[in-house]
């Protein structure tokens, strides 16, 4: 149905911020770590890996290193600040309950 591609979208996106904060969690556990080992323990496609590598270097939440993908000081504060970032997005998700609640 058409007036369901937008939600279809919303999770699309949502898987796909998924699979960042998977390599994000691998690098952190594992880093340094290159393209190849990503792909193989998340059974990933490489140009999966590379895409989310690219984001996340794009936030600065990692950098490139000559052994593969490493943590920055950013991604310390990403951490600790993940749940706050979490319970917003729920927060606005409920808010969304209300325009098909039972009038």
């Amino acid at each position: 149905m058409p007036e369901e591609n937008f939600i279809e979208k919303l999770r699309e996106e949502i898987d796909v911020i998924e699979r960042h904060l998977q390599i994000l969690n691998m690098i952190v556990d594992e880093g340094p770590i290159g393209i190849i080992k990503l792909s193989e323990k998340t059974n990933l496609p490489p140009h999966k890996v590379r895409y989310s590598l690219r984001v996340l270097e794009s936030h600065g939440l990692i950098r490139p290193s000559a052994n593969g993908a490493v943590t920055t000081e950013k991604t310390e504060e990403f951490i600790n600040n993940f749940e706050n970032i979490l319970n917003n997005i729920i927060s606005k998700l409920q808010k969304l309950e209300r325009y098909f609640a039972p009038r």
